[in-house]
């Protein structure tokens, strides 16, 4: 696994139409409806074991929301 990237992948509060954007090294990567877009953005910025990541703090900063979900707010 790559080292820490700095700053923290970010998943931002549900949308109100649905989904979450997500920043990578601030940057945004897109809008995710489901965790596997997530890992498919993460593979693109060169995370290739992005699936383990998403459940560590020290990478990944859930933000507004409970984490994994994408409906609604």
């Amino acid at each position: 696994m790559e080292s820490h990237p700095g700053e923290p992948i970010v998943i931002h509060r549900p949308s109100p139409t649905g989904g979450r954007r997500v920043t990578i090294r601030g940057q945004i990567a897109g809008l995710a409806y489901e965790d596997h877009d997530v890992v498919e953005f993460l593979r693109r910025a060169g995370l290739p074991d992005a699936e383990q990541l998403l459940d560590q703090p020290e990478w990944v900063e859930w933000r507004g929301g409970r984490e994994h979900q994408y409906a609604a707010a």
